[in-house]
C-alpha cells in the first residue's frame, strides 16, 4: 500500500512530461519574440479600412500573448499586410422579395507576410486570412456595412494571429 502512494504521484508526473500549455511556436517562428505592425495597405474603396485591420491584428497579438507587439527598431520580425477584399453575400432574402437582401455577410481577406526586421528578404510565414460578420440591411446599408466592418476585420486578425502563434 505503501508502495502504491509514493508510485502514483510519480506515474501522474511522469505521464505529463514533454508537455507544455501555451508560449510554444511553430518552429520557423521559434526565434520571434517580438513584431511590429506598420500600418498595412488598403486595396479596396472602403475608406479608413487599413486602420481597422492594422489595429485588429496588433490587438489579436496582443490578446494572444505569445509575441509581444513593439516598434520597428525593437522587432525580430514585421508583419505587413493588405486588406484585399471586402465582399458582401446575401444570406436570406425578404420575405416577398428574395432578390431584396434582409441579412447580409460581410467578408474580410487580408494578405500578410511576416519578415525578419533585420533581413526584410527573409520571409518567416505568410498567408491570407479572413473572417466574417453578419449585418441586417436597414433603411442605411452603408451605415450598417460600417458597422459590421470591424467585426470581419477582428476576425480576420485572429485568424491571422492563430496561423503565428499556432501553425495553423
Amino acid at each position: 500500500m505503501k508502495r502504491l502512494v509514493l508510485i502514483a504521484p510519480l506515474m501522474l508526473v511522469i505521464s505529463c512530461a514533454g508537455y507544455r500549455l501555451g508560449g510554444t511556436r511553430p518552429l520557423a517562428l521559434a526565434q520571434v519574440k517580438t513584431i511590429a505592425v506598420p500600418m498595412f495597405a488598403n486595396a479596396t474603396l472602403h475608406p479608413r479600412a487599413e486602420t481597422l485591420a492594422t489595429s485588429a491584428v496588433a490587438d489579436a497579438i496582443v490578446r494572444d500573448g505569445t509575441y509581444r507587439v513593439t516598434s520597428r527598431d525593437h522587432a525580430d520580425a514585421v508583419l505587413e499586410g493588405t486588406l484585399r477584399e471586402i465582399n458582401y453575400q446575401s444570406i436570406r432574402g425578404t420575405r416577398f422579395d428574395s432578390a431584396r437582401s434582409e441579412e447580409l455577410a460581410n467578408t474580410a481577406i487580408i494578405d500578410w507576410t511576416l519578415r525578419d526586421a533585420k533581413d526584410p528578404t527573409k520571409v518567416f510565414a505568410s498567408g491570407s486570412s479572413s473572417g466574417t460578420s453578419q449585418l441586417f440591411v436597414d433603411s442605411n446599408l452603408q451605415t450598417a456595412r460600417n458597422n459590421a466592418l470591424p467585426e470581419a476585420v477582428e476576425r480576420a486578425g485572429e485568424a491571422l494571429v492563430s496561423r503565428l502563434a499556432n501553425g495553423f
